[in-house]
């Protein structure tokens, strides 16, 4: 073993080999040879030159230690000669000496004042320097060892050279403009690289500003294809994307990724969802009635809550003859049930989707789970809650029709089966709405009454603003932070301070637990990758792979997820249901299919009853095109089939001509009509 006796140490010193780095790959599968929880905060530092005060990296390969003491020296700094010929910084006629005190050349001079360099202009004291007494010249040893400084960096293949000069550029690690010392590559003049970044921990647990509990590691690079195959994710601190030549740091078990210089920031001033520990920005007692978001379960929605805040604004019936009450009774005499007794007197059971027991208020089309709830005494199935019997006459400056007041309509367009498209969540519904006839704008229960303020769980701490998106042209392609699409012609809520925007239906829509058949857990709404998840992500309703930086079902025990979209489909498991609608909602979350019968006239003699098209369906008696994923009406008796869209050209037009027709002798004219009349219908 290589030992030297240094003037500057009583005891000789041995040189050091450090573990060269080959490659990145092979240090990535030494990597995933290590426990993953074991955490190290300089995984390249081995200490402190005591000659240059600098630290000892193991890109330097080698170094000089003492092994009775704590005394080291890069291997640059001790094999440098006392007497120094030649020096390129400094007149090559002059010799200059190396001292490690000052006052050894100025006997006048103060231990503990300072000298400075002629090289770099840094203040010195009691540190090694080279002194030429001809012309009084001083250099620190780290500009004397410049030429000697090179490193063997695992981010390139050749080694870099450390500049002699402090200076302003692009560094090729992070992408950002540095100033200070640089090392480059004296072969690709092009690749340089700031020495906060090179000397960047291999391990880094940034858990204190982030939530992120593991150790992340130093990467140096993110190729196109992996992030292609990881949906091209998203800095968790800044939230912008990554470009593949610059350096991360990665979790890959927990999907969680930042760019290098966003870790290492000391002053993280973001606020995302998820992504950072923020302060509250409100006081509670100046927001007492605030909504708290997700809901915490099916059973609650905006009407519930409306309801049990602002009782006042809710029509109190007299017995059975409340205002809603009153234009039910012709068609539903209703009785109100609030008993066991009284459920197993009719024989009704409270909605319970493990059961494939389904039970929905045909006000709002949302489950009811508990009593009191009103029921037609016929055997029709019409089903109320509480509050949808108690819901107000009119209501005025609806934030998405300020203009008109908004009437309470049991059935919205008779003509249309009772279906109709939401002006805000941009759904179609068979229950109850609010609409102006004049503008023919129309919304369902639950969105007639948007707050102006929420908090979410995925925001923690910042209050969420309602915003009308139609009325801001830069938000058009402004994405929802929660399912990625564009807030167009819809109310959305945000917070100014982060830029964090959540449509409606991913506001209101998805409740904090579900239950569902194919998992004895509840599955909970999961905002971020799960942390150490063994897999890709696949749901288990469509079996599609989906990007777990948006929101999702979870269960934890059995490691398995849904889509938001697919998670509903409780009582007909739909193949590939979110890949067609690319939503976080299911389409058909609002409405009630088993109740809503019909006959048309002329088209078929039997009665026919709105369901959702699925792929045994097959294709459209009318116009021979496939009826999965759509509205349809099918026969109750035969195998006639319609989608719901021709059924609406056929009862259009007999309305038009006031005759009756085959819809087979209009197909051609039924197929320009529905170009035009397609968007417009839910």
């Amino acid at each position: 073993m290589e030992q030297l006796v240094h003037f500057s140490h009583d005891h000789p010193l041995k040189l050091v080999q450090l573990q060269p780095y080959h490659n990145e790959e092979e240090g990535e599968e030494e990597e995933e040879e290590e426990d993953v929880d074991e955490f190290v905060v300089e995984d390249h530092h081995v200490g402190q030159c005591n000659m240059c005060k600098e630290d000892i990296y193991s890109f330097h390969l080698c170094y000089y230690t003492c092994k009775n003491c704590n005394y080291s020296l890069h291997k640059f700094c001790a094999e440098i000669p006392i007497t120094l010929q030649d020096h390129p910084l400094h007149d090559p006629n002059h010799n200059i000496t190396l001292s490690e005190r000052f006052q050894d050349r100025h006997p006048f001079f103060h231990s503990n004042q300072e000298w400075t360099c002629g090289v770099c202009n840094h203040k010195r004291k009691n540190f090694f320097n080279y002194h030429c007494s001809s012309c009084k010249f001083n250099m620190d040893i780290i500009c004397a060892t410049m030429s000697q400084q090179k490193i063997d960096h695992p981010s390139h293949h050749h080694q870099l050279q450390r500049n002699p000069k402090k200076l302003v550029s692009i560094c090729n690690a992070c992408g950002c403009e540095h100033e200070g010392i640089f090392y480059h590559c004296t072969i690709c003049y092009w690749f340089w690289i700031h020495q906060d970044c090179a000397f960047s921990p291999t391990k880094l647990l940034i858990q204190q500003p982030t939530n992120h509990s593991h150790p992340l590691t130093l990467t140096y690079s993110f190729p196109n294809i992996d992030q292609e195959a990881k949906f091209y994710p998203k800095c968790r601190i800044c939230d912008t994307g990554f470009y593949f030549y610059f350096w991360i740091y990665k979790c890959d078990k927990c999907r969680y990724y930042v760019h290098i210089h966003c870790a290492s920031s000391k002053y993280i001033h973001f606020l995302r969802p998820g992504r950072g520990k923020i302060c509250k920005n409100f006081k509670d007692e100046d927001h007492s009635n605030l909504l708290y978001c997700p809901f915490p379960d099916e059973s609650y929605n905006l009407l519930k809550h409306h309801f049990i805040n602002n009782q006042k604004d809710f029509v109190v019936p007299q017995g059975n003859h409340g205002e809603t009450l009153k234009r039910l009774s012709d068609e539903h005499p209703l009785i109100l049930l609030d008993s066991q007794t009284s459920l197993e007197k009719y024989s009704v059971l409270l909605h319970n989707p493990l059961k494939k027991i389904k039970l929905l208020c045909d006000g709002c089309v949302k489950p009811i789970t508990k009593i009191p709830f009103y029921k037609c005494v016929g055997h029709c199935g019409f089903v109320l809650h509480e509050w949808c019997a108690r819901l107000p006459r009119e209501i005025k400056d609806h934030p998405g029709h300020p203009y008109h007041t908004l009437f309470l309509m049991l059935n919205i367009n008779e003509l249309l089966s009772g279906v109709f498209g939401c002006k805000i969540c941009m759904l179609p519904s068979s229950g109850f709405g609010y609409g102006c006839r004049i503008c023919e704008y129309y919304v369902d229960v639950n969105c007639a009454f948007l707050p102006i303020e929420i908090m979410h769980e995925a925001h923690p701490d910042h209050l969420l603003s309602r915003i009308d998106a139609s009325s801001i042209s830069s938000l058009s392609e402004t994405p929802c932070d929660a399912c990625g699409n564009c807030l167009i012609n819809c109310i959305a809520f945000f917070c100014p301070s982060c830029d964090f925007y959540l449509d409606t239906e991913c506001a209101f829509m998805l409740p904090g637990l579900i239950r569902h058949k194919y998992d004895k857990h509840p599955l909970t709404l999961r905002y971020n990758p799960v942390e150490n998840h063994p897999s890709a992500y696949f749901c288990e309703i469509c079996e599609d792979e989906f990007n777990p930086e948006y929101w999702f079902y979870h269960c934890s025990f059995c490691v398995q997820s849904m889509h938001t979209a697919c998670a509903p489909v409780i009582f007909q498991c739909e193949q590939a249901v979110y890949a067609y609608y690319k939503r976080s909602i299911f389409h058909f979350l609002n409405v009630k299919f088993e109740t809503t019968r019909l006959m048309v006239g002329g088209v078929h003699p039997h009665l026919l009853k709105l369901a959702q098209g699925m792929e045994c369906h097959g294709q459209c008696d009318e116009c021979g095109e496939n009826l999965q994923y759509r509205m349809i009406f099918e026969c109750l008796e035969c195998k006639f089939k319609l989608h719901y869209e021709c059924h609406i050209v056929v009862r259009l037009l007999e309305k038009a001509r006031g005759i009756s027709f085959f819809a087979r002798k209009i197909q051609t004219t039924s197929r320009q009509i529905k170009k035009h009349t397609y968007s417009a219908l839910p």
